[in-house]
């Protein structure tokens, strides 16, 4: 369980990261922004609701 929540974040900031080389590079003449972006703005919705699922389901502990 920890690994997966570890992988989507990197995944959000892998994300995040290209979304700012895209700005830099096309110079707002392309969609691939956009499209990061809302790839990060999904990752982290989805990260959001695995983990309220584990947590629901009792995959998750109640303290650390």
């Amino acid at each position: 369980m920890r690994y997966i929540v570890i992988a989507i974040f990197a995944l959000i900031v892998l994300s995040l990261g290209s979304a700012l080389i895209f700005v830099y590079r096309d110079r707002g003449n392309s969609m691939r922004t956009v499209k990061a972006l809302a790839l990060r703005v999904g990752l982290s919705i989805a990260l959001f609701l695995f983990l309220m699922g584990g947590y629901y389901f009792g995959l998750l502990p109640d303290r650390l």
